[in-house]
């Protein structure tokens, strides 16, 4: 017997971080959308706990204990008391909030949502969201989740840069350049969700925001000529996505994201560009 569960990427339309805290942490103002590109993670029951992964990202993925999606199993597992022992297969990248909903389908543990949140939280800022979808704010670190209305369907390009950023790396460089500042707290954009539960792409476009991109270019230049072939080539608004180094284009219709994408895809300033649709459905058992 195995299980596999589905779990959607996702866009951060706006991502609003306060100054940092005594805890090394910053107070944000996340608005996450669920988008319609998935990563998958299977459970086999097995010896001992084990994690195999596939897909273009494997070589960067992590395959002891270390890996996000194993310290989910053993999480859950020492919930229950019982001993993580299964076989993680990772298609692409590091599903945590997958990985948790099919270990507890496999063993049968029925844990209830909110603990399975709370999970999600203890193994970070933005595994919550996974598990949940749609479209939410997230607050305090990002965990704390408010569900957000959408009026309608937004039509996005992906752009997958080679290599990655590490999100430390940017927080430690956002802390760099507002340095004796005052940093105002984070909230979220009454302009922004009014957009969102209009489903206008074009308000979407106007609204969206992102306090971690002028770190993320300075760490690293070249998204400046991914962002600017997506504009070019027809797109309503570009923007880093989160940390980085992914980049996210807002079409005004399916039609024109394929058009970006072929042009970002040709640019040579990226590895690949999808396309994808959202809000879509947290993870789900396949």
């Amino acid at each position: 017997m195995s299980v596999t569960v589905r779990v959607p990427a996702k866009v951060n339309v706006q991502l609003a971080v306060g100054a940092a805290r005594p805890d090394g942490f910053h107070d944000l103002a996340n608005v996450f959308l669920a988008v319609g590109l998935y990563d998958e993670v299977t459970v086999t029951p097995a010896d001992s706990l084990r994690i195999t992964c596939s897909g273009p990202d494997a070589a960067q993925v992590p395959l002891d204990a270390s890996n996000l999606a194993a310290r989910a199993a053993s999480a859950l597992a020492a919930r229950h008391g019982i001993a993580p022992d299964v076989h993680l297969h990772i298609d692409k990248d590091i599903p945590v909030a997958g990985a948790l909903l099919a270990c507890d389908a496999l063993w049968g543990t029925g844990t209830p949502r909110e603990d399975l949140l709370a999970l999600c939280a203890e193994l970070g800022s933005d595994v919550p969201f996974s598990l949940v979808g749609g479209a939410a704010l997230g607050t305090g670190r990002g965990e704390r989740l408010t569900p957000v209305e959408v009026g309608g369907t937004f039509h996005w390009v992906f752009a997958v840069a080679d290599g990655g950023l590490s999100t430390p790396a940017v927080y430690r460089e956002f802390d760099r350049l507002t340095a004796g500042a005052r940093v105002p707290e984070p909230a979220a954009s009454d302009a922004l969700l009014d957009a969102l539960r209009s489903g206008d792409p074009k308000a979407l476009a106007a609204s969206l925001s992102n306090d971690l991109q002028a770190p993320a270019l300075a760490l690293r230049p070249s998204l400046a000529a991914t962002l600017a072939a997506g504009t070019e080539a027809g797109a309503l608004a570009a923007l880093v996505s989160g940390s980085g180094p992914t980049t996210a284009f807002l079409t005004e219709d399916a039609a024109t994201a394929g058009r970006v994408a072929a042009a970002l895809t040709a640019s040579g300033t990226c590895r690949t560009a999808r396309t994808a649709v959202s809000p879509v459905p947290g993870a789900t058992v396949l």
